[in-house]
């Protein structure tokens, strides 16, 4: 039987039985059997040693942004990387940890005079999940920027990845396919003017907040974009906006979000999902791919 992690690790943030709905962006998602909040390097490796040492599954979530927590929860430890923070300029270089959010970090180079974040300065997910996810906007993607990735295994070994090393392709990166976790991301800007710097990023914010339905609870943009496709003209074409199941719709606003507008549950999301995915392809023969992870039990 695990042993109880707040005796275990007392000077670490820990919960039991704790409802995910409360961080989730959905509102949606049931309890972790543990949910840890590691705000320092060495807190993160002692619970990534202790997980692996007794076989405790571990789960590791971010700003929980873009993604769907089944109603089941998620069993063994979860930990959340909200808490580990730190922000620096090195030179035109800046240093993340993967606590901090993609917003603030886009602010951070804003003040600082350097250019080449601005696209992030809506996205509101953390850095870590920017790097794992390769997480983008308005023509632009973390690839374009980072310039390496500090990690650490599963197996407990800290490793630095290059641009090349860390494989970031459209919403996909290696961290996704060995489970390494984020601690800390390098992005290589430039010098730049802070009055452009600031009005690209407020166009951006502006046409962010008209087109998409930031007042309402969702993961974001659910799907990925098919080749050749636009995923919201694809939903929109299929008169499926307002599409509904439980608490959960297809945004009228903006076709390519699902959002929660009463109480709904990660099933209502599922069922709308599968149910966006059925029609476009019966119409348009285009496979929608979820760009939202999903994640736990049934």
């Amino acid at each position: 039987m695990t042993t109880d992690l707040m005796q275990k690790f007392p000077t670490i943030e820990i919960l039991k039985d704790e409802a995910l709905n409360k961080y989730t962006h959905t509102k949606i998602g049931g309890p972790a059997d543990w949910l840890a909040f590691p705000t320092t390097v060495a807190e993160t490796k002692l619970l990534v040693d202790y997980a692996r040492e007794v076989q405790l599954p571990l789960t590791v979530l971010g700003n929980s942004s873009n993604l769907i927590i089944k109603d089941g929860g998620i069993r063994g430890l979860v930990l959340m990387m909200t808490k580990l923070l730190g922000i620096e300029r090195q030179g035109d270089e800046i240093a993340a940890m993967a606590g901090e959010l993609t917003i603030a970090t886009s602010e951070f180079a804003y003040q600082e005079g350097l250019t080449g974040l601005e696209w992030a300065a809506g996205i509101p997910g953390s850095i870590g999940g920017a790097i794992f996810m390769n997480a983008g906007a308005y023509g632009g993607e973390t690839k374009d920027v980072m310039s390496k990735v500090d990690v650490l295994t599963r197996a407990g070994e800290f490793k630095t990845y290059t641009l090349d090393e860390a494989q970031l392709a459209y919403r996909d990166s290696i961290m996704q396919h060995n489970h390494d976790v984020v601690l800390r991301a390098y992005f290589a800007l430039q010098p730049g003017d802070k009055v452009a710097i600031r009005a690209v990023m407020d166009d951006f914010n502006f046409r962010r907040a008209s087109k998409q339905p930031l007042e309402l609870p969702s993961a974001g943009s659910t799907f990925k974009r098919p080749v050749g496709y636009f995923a919201g003209k694809l939903i929109m074409e299929a008169d499926l906006q307002g599409f509904r199941v439980g608490g959960a719709e297809v945004s009228t606003k903006h076709a390519g979000f699902v959002v929660n507008i009463d109480n709904a549950s990660a099933n209502d999301f599922l069922a709308v999902i599968r149910h966006v995915q059925v029609t476009v392809w019966a119409k348009d023969q285009v496979r929608l791919e979820t760009e939202v992870r999903i994640l736990g039990d049934d």
